[in-house]
């Protein structure tokens, strides 16, 4: 049975195995800095193995597999300091990268006790950082600046502190409408990696214009501005990070070691036996203007794909409904599925009204008509007889008046809804043998079935899936 378990961000040295490092609330303006508690916590679901925690985290679950292909060890190689100073050294960064015990210790939290940790963040970097490098980019900024959401939260965007921060940079609710991000019961920008990227990265050149020092101007982001000036005045006007040190609160002065060692442990992993995992997040996607209140779930059935994607590639939206009618808001989704969205909108729009009606007792997945995409040279009699329904029954599932149907459209159909082509094949046991790239979820769409009848038909526990494993596939 899973069960919460509450992480006090300085206690990182002896929590359990597998909890992020550090989640922190951050970008508060002055006054909300000017008091800090140390109990700064994160909620992260953990399940019955707590050694296991992050491989077996439902946020993993779903978007990573292992590649099995890649080499790695459970040993890690501890190294002389000089070493450390020399590869510290040799990182292209603009900001300094300095070495001494502080530092070794979160290198050594990185590169001994968070090592699956370490595994996943670099396989989500993939998605997560050019989002990054481009906000950076736009305001100039050092892109070494990329690794803060790596000690803010783990590179999840739904990660919330005890004290209400949320999204990859972790943001207040305050700051966060200081910097034109849109938070409500619907929407909470801070989610977005596009938005909260932009948004917190003109935050930290603000930052940078006060102090001129990129340390001050981190270590402001982590307690705010009011608590960096005090920690100067009562250094004797001492400057830069290490200078004001024993004067910053306490979980700030572990905030730029932190980052200086995701810096290391990010470009050398290779070199303590770090193999990243595969995550799966389609690399290549696009947006579409939304100006209709959809829910992401309707899309979900409609195109047939993981409902958990969707909500990946689109976190701010909070109970998966896009409130398009209000404003026009931005849907991203997997280039692939694009054209497959704009092709069918009629189709989504009108299985609306009867999905909100149905959505508290039955799910998508669940319900008993599919969707059948209109092709040259059919009509409602044949497709009729194709599912073995009638007219009258396929025109009072669309709510149709006459006849009239148009090729590229899409139509409910009682039962899976799995088109002609596929229905022929119907009852047929396959197999598929997994090749690099995959993911559980392509497969399920190129045998066009669900993740969940894949996961039932294999006894799979997880999405994790390896190169070269022989899947069954489910008869339809």
């Amino acid at each position: 049975m899973k069960k919460y378990i509450f992480i006090t961000l300085y206690t990182i040295f002896t929590a359990i195995q597998g909890i992020s490092a550090q989640v922190i609330d951050s970008l508060m303006v002055t006054n909300e800095r000017d008091t800090i508690s140390d109990n700064n916590m994160i909620i992260i679901e953990s399940l019955e193995n707590e050694n296991d925690t992050i491989l077996r985290n439902w946020y993993l679950q779903k978007f990573t597999n292992i590649d099995s292909t890649c080499i790695t060890s459970s040993e890690n190689i501890d190294y002389p300091d000089s070493i450390y100073i020399e590869r510290l050294s040799k990182l292209p960064t603009l900001i300094d990268m300095p070495y001494n015990q502080i530092v070794k210790k979160y290198i050594s939290l990185y590169a001994e006790n968070r090592r699956k940790l370490v595994e996943s963040l670099l396989g989500f970097s993939n998605y997560y950082f050019p989002i990054f490098e481009e906000a950076l980019e736009k305001e100039g900024l050092p892109l070494e600046l990329k690794y803060m959401p790596v000690i803010e939260s783990a590179l999840r965007p739904n990660a919330v502190s005890r004290m209400g921060a949320a999204g990859l940079w972790q943001i207040m609710p305050k700051t966060a409408r200081s910097l034109g991000l849109e938070v409500n019961s619907l929407v909470d920008e801070r989610r977005s990696p596009l938005v909260s990227s932009d948004a917190a990265v003109k935050y930290l050149k603000e930052l940078y214009n006060i102090y001129n020092d990129w340390t001050l101007a981190i270590a402001a982001y982590n307690c705010g501005p009011g608590n960096v000036n005090k920690a100067i005045i009562r250094s004797g006007g001492k400057k830069g990070f290490w200078g004001i040190y024993h004067h910053l609160p306490s979980e700030t002065r572990g905030y730029v070691p932190a980052f200086i060692a995701a810096n290391y442990i990010m470009n050398y992993y290779e070199e303590h036996n770090i193999c990243p995992v595969a995550a799966e997040i389609p690399l290549a996607t696009d947006t579409i203007l939304i100006n209709s209140r959809i829910n992401l779930q309707q899309v979900a059935a409609v195109l047939n794909t993981p409902i958990e994607m969707l909500r990946e590639l689109n976190p701010q939206y909070r109970n998966d409904i896009i409130p398009g009618n209000i404003k026009p808001y931005h849907l991203r989704l997997p280039v692939h599925l694009t054209y497959a969205f704009l092709n069918s909108q009629d189709s989504i729009l009108n299985y609306r009204q009867e999905f909100f009606a149905r959505q508290n007792t039955v799910e998508p997945a669940k319900l008993e008509y599919g969707y059948h995409k209109i092709r040259n040279g059919e009509s409602l009699s044949t497709i009729a007889r194709k599912y073995h329904t009638t007219v009258s029954k396929l025109k009072e599932l669309n709510g149709m008046k006459n006849s009239n149907i148009r090729a590229g459209k899409s139509i409910k159909v009682p039962g899976s809804g799995m088109s002609y082509s596929d229905a022929k094949s119907s009852g047929t046991t396959k197999s598929h043998k997994v090749k690099s790239g995959e993911t559980l979820g392509s497969i399920a769409m190129r045998y066009g079935t669900t993740t969940n009848a894949l996961k039932r038909a294999n006894n799979l526990n997880s999405s994790l899936i390896r190169v070269g494993q022989v899947l069954k596939i489910p008869a339809k």
